[in-house]
């Protein structure tokens, strides 16, 4: 192909050229945006902070450079007016083909030199917790995949338009889009990807997985179009309509070029990630489905073998009915939209299912048929790529699974029944799974795991056993202690790679103090079962739950730049309290989020209660020095700021700044106001001892299940308090 032979020569051209080495040095530099100025992912993890952010800025900077470097070159020869010369020693195709090469080749030879400078930088910042893995893939995906879908995008823009004021027009047009309008659409944003946290202890292959399928859709997109564009590059003195004639007589051209787009856009609708459940959330017509007449369910037992390399399941879900119906009837469940139902039987003969289209809440509607009789088991066999809802497809990686761990939730678990009754009001569940040996097994309930087979010299099959319709199941390289406190023996499982952490920081002290502490003062917690209580540090999601006899923990709250929050504790073991005091005020207790900008939340009573803490341990010196006085200096910053006290000028500020500010100066208001006024309304009530019989019974309220959240008002109730009583001017 005369196309490659030309290319060394293009290419050292390319090199010489005087505004490569700048687009170069610049594209090595914009990593730099992601630790000052650009920062797309918000998780506080050191991953998210000191490598998704570098790389998701670099590709974006270098993607728009290359794009600049693309059409700069492209109308290289038209500026100088060699083009008719050129044309006539070359086909114009032929050279577009080389320039394309040369401009690839260019990008990823800078890609290959960012990637090797920032590697030590990446491994300074990160310390202990850097993977060189991780970093290979974010750089690679993140950054490296960018570079050639700009250039693509900037030539096809070029090759169509054959002007650089419309192409540059173009293509400020389709990044701003993927800015913009297409941000939180996983697919459409090219440019800046959805990817909002990298987790530090476990690992992030479904979103590294999910970031390359968008990637790689829009590189085969864009290679269609510019395909297609080669053939409007004007030649022979024609202009597009021309130029695009006389090529469609090479018919095998527009046909590779449709035949690329083709199949890209066929990639892009059977993408496996994300559900296409009805938006609408408050739509509930599963719940709606009628239940068949004299058919009851006596229990489920799931196996399941999860493909640790490849992130998908292989599964089999066993029901056991009661139908005395007379006649067959029809059974629903609800099954995760990845999942493929490959076959369904009773008492081991084939019964016809079928799979509806329609998907809600992260399920889609399986049914199937069961005879009648006394007792007839349903063996459903199913597997695949576990999809997650569209309504957090921003947020992926929630269902994780690798070798690291593993995150099965509900229907991605085993199918949900949704129509039957359970008989007696009991529904026993067994669940068995194989993992490697590494993995630790932890059921979100409050019965645990054990180990019942060695199927492999490298793998254990787990079993446990719990009552209920859906389920969650966690597994990973845990770490695992046991701790007597408040009563119970608390379980505190945490990653292998945050050992370290969690040891300096103190942990399982923190764990004790904490559960004795609010145990005594508050009450013990509702979600601990049967005398333990599992506290589970999840992969970073965004926040924990808990249920009966397990708690989550989300990684986010104990990365190291977390535990130095100091509006949270002045050292990190503090920290550690703050966040774990969060499984009364917080977890066990509702706080209405509608308002994040009210001083009224969580926070306010887990500082107030992380004080009281540190006071009982530390002593009354210690606490008022770290803490009140510290709240006290913060409020009357708070005060004193300009847009406090002029709050029109922070109205007209840009939407950006006035975000920033705002978040700014609300932290005060959760973190530092909140807690002072607690400590005058302690004042006000008569000590610790009122105010601590106070919260207790509002811990033990009785919920209105309409509105669980506990208010300022109840609150101020409880005190005898009217607002004013707690102005701090």
């Amino acid at each position: 192909m005369k196309a490659i032979r030309l290319f060394p020569s293009e290419f050292r051209r390319l090199l010489q050229s005087p505004l490569t080495g700048p687009i170069a040095l610049l594209t090595l530099l914009s990593p730099l945006a992601g630790l000052f100025l650009y920062k797309p992912a918000s998780a506080s993890t050191m991953h998210t902070m000191y490598l998704a952010n570098p790389a998701l800025a670099g590709g974006t900077a270098g993607g728009i450079l290359f794009a600049l470097l693309t059409v700069f070159e492209l109308d290289r020869t038209v500026r100088s007016r060699a083009n008719l010369l050129i044309d006539g020693a070359v086909s114009p195709v032929t050279m577009a083909q080389t320039r394309l090469l040369a401009l690839m080749a260019a990008a990823s030879l800078t890609f290959i030199l960012t990637a090797l400078v920032w590697f030590p930088i990446t491994r300074n910042l990160t310390g202990q917790i850097f993977d060189s893995q991780s970093y290979l893939l974010a750089y690679s995906i993140f950054m490296g995949l960018c570079l050639p879908i700009a250039v693509l995008a900037a030539a096809s823009a070029y090759q169509f338009t054959g002007r650089t004021d419309l192409t540059l027009a173009l293509f400020a047009l389709f990044s701003g889009l993927s800015l913009t309008v297409w941000s939180d659409h996983w697919q459409l944003c090219w440019l800046n990807p959805c990817v909002w946290a990298l987790s530090d202890d476990f690992s992030n292959f479904r979103i590294f997985r999910s970031v390359s399928f968008m990637r790689l859709t829009w590189l085969g997109i864009l290679l269609g179009i510019w395909l297609l564009s080669c053939l409007c590059i004007r030649q022979y003195g024609k202009g597009l309509l021309g130029s695009l004639a006389c090529r469609l007589r090479q018919f095998w051209r527009p046909a590779a070029a449709l035949l690329l787009l083709a199949c890209s856009a066929a990639a892009w609708a059977a993408q496996p990630f994300v559900d296409h459940s009805n938006p609408d959330e408050t739509v509930m017509s599963f719940d709606q489905i009628a239940f068949p007449q004299g058919v009851s369910c006596l229990s489920r037992t799931a196996r399941v073998y999860p493909d640790t390399a490849a992130g998908t399941v292989t599964a089999q879900a066993s029901f056991r009915f009661r139908n005395t119906s007379g006649q067959p009837q029809t059974v629903a469940f609800g099954i995760n939209p990845g999942y493929r139902v490959s076959s369904v039987q009773a008492n081991g003969s084939d019964v016809p299912f079928l799979i509806d289209d329609y998907q809600e809440y992260n399920e889609a509607l399986l049914e199937a048929e069961i005879p009648t009789g006394e007792e007839t088991e349903l063996v459903i066999e199913y597997g695949g790529f576990p999809q997650e809802s569209r309504s957090m497809a921003a947020m992926q990686g929630r269902l994780e699974i690798s070798r690291e761990y593993l995150c099965l939730e509900n229907a991605a678990l085993a199918p949900r029944l949704i129509n039957a009754p359970i008989d007696g009001g009991i529904y026993p569940t067994v669940v068995e799974i194989t993992l490697p040996r590494h993995m630790t097994v932890i059921p979100f309930c409050a019965s645990d795991a054990e180990i019942v087979a060695e199927p492999g010299s490298d793998t254990f099959t787990w079993r446990y056993q719990y009552n209920g319709t859906g389920g969650i199941l966690y597994a990973g390289d845990y770490v695992r202690q046991d701790i007597e406190a408040g009563g119970i023996t608390i379980q505190l499982y945490y990653g292998r790679r945050h050992q370290a952490v969690m040891e300096a920081t103190g942990a399982a002290e923190a764990v004790k103090a904490v559960a004795d502490y609010c145990t005594e003062h508050y009450g013990p917690l509702s979600f601990g079962g049967e005398g333990s209580l599992k506290l589970i540090q999840s992969r970073v999601t965004g926040g924990g739950y808990a249920a009966n006899g397990a708690s989550l923990l989300d990684e986010a709250d104990f990365t190291a730049a977390n535990l130095a929050d100091s509006a949270k504790g002045a050292i990190p073991g503090e920290v550690m309290i703050h966040e774990l005091v969060h499984q009364w005020w917080g977890l066990a207790n509702m706080f209405d989020p509608s308002d994040p900008d009210a001083p009224w939340s969580a926070e306010g009573l887990t500082v107030y209660t992380t004080y009281r803490i540190v006071k009982d341990i530390w002593g009354e010196e210690y606490a008022e020095e770290h803490y009140v006085k510290e709240w006290q200096k913060a409020v009357r910053d708070y005060y004193d700021n300009f847009y406090v006290r002029n709050p029109e000028y922070l109205t007209a500020l840009p939407e950006k700044e006035r975000l920033k500010i705002s978040n700014s100066l609300s932290s005060v208001r959760q973190y530092s106001e909140m807690p002072l006024k607690i400590l005058k309304a302690q004042d006000l009530v008569g000590g610790e001892e009122a105010m601590d019989a106070i919260l207790h019974g509002l811990f033990n309220r009785d919920l209105d299940w309409t509105y669980p959240y506990l208010t300022y008002e109840e609150f101020l109730d409880a005190c005898g308090l009217a607002k004013e009583d707690l102005n701090l001017e």
